[in-house]
């Protein structure tokens, strides 16, 4: 009973450091070359537009998401901040998607 309550005692300490990792350590480039990255996060229509943009096609993401998609530690990323991070994604994701939807396709149409 004492291990589970250590457990659990722990895992709430280590929540805040996540949120914290994903909002409070800024932005990061991430850019995607490979549009077919987004085929099961994006419908037909938007990657048909994401495809007339050109690519590669830059998105700023938080630190946690731009750590998922490209495969960097996200500490590397944090410790790039300073001079920009940039990196580019590997794999897909929900996060990296909306954030394409919202800063690049809906600019595209005038949104």
């Amino acid at each position: 009973m004492r291990k589970l309550m250590v457990i659990a005692a722990a895992a709430v300490l280590a929540t805040p450091a996540v949120a914290q990792l994903n909002t409070g350590a800024g932005l990061v480039n991430v850019q995607v070359g490979n549009v077919s990255l987004l085929n099961n996060f994006l419908n037909k229509t938007q990657l048909a537009a994401l495809n007339n943009l050109g690519v590669p096609v830059t998105v700023q993401v938080p630190v946690g998401v731009a750590a998922n998609v490209c495969g960097v530690a996200a500490n590397v990323l944090a410790k790039q901040k300073a001079g920009g991070a940039t990196c580019t994604a590997k794999s897909g994701s929900k996060a990296l998607a909306q954030s394409i939807i919202s800063q690049k396709l809906n600019q595209k149409r005038g949104h």
